[in-house]
């Protein structure tokens, strides 16, 4: 246990820790940047969702709009899932 998570008093408060991380998408159209923010929770009932990944932009907004995200037991796999969930959809906003 890291020495941070002994701040947490009761698990309804969901302690996390915050992992950043960036990434570009190449399409025909240009480069899109995608933040990725890695939640590293202290308590969870089932240990193999102890890591969120979110991406700061959704895809595929003209149809049906997306949040990239991915669940893991470990940060590698959280964010693997929301890479993947990035590549699912094309992006369809205004290019940065």
């Amino acid at each position: 246990m890291a020495e941070w998570e002994l701040a947490q008093t009761h698990p309804s408060e969901q302690l996390s820790q915050l992992h950043f991380f960036s990434m570009k998408k190449v399409q025909a159209n240009g480069e899109v940047e995608f933040r990725i923010t890695v939640r590293e929770f202290v308590a969870q009932q089932d240990r193999h969702m102890r890591f969120f990944a979110e991406a700061d932009r959704q895809t595929n907004q003209s149809v049906a709009p997306f949040s990239p995200c991915g669940w893991g037991s470990t940060m590698v796999k959280a964010l693997t899932e929301c890479l993947r969930a990035i590549h699912r959809f094309p992006y369809e906003g205004p290019l940065p």
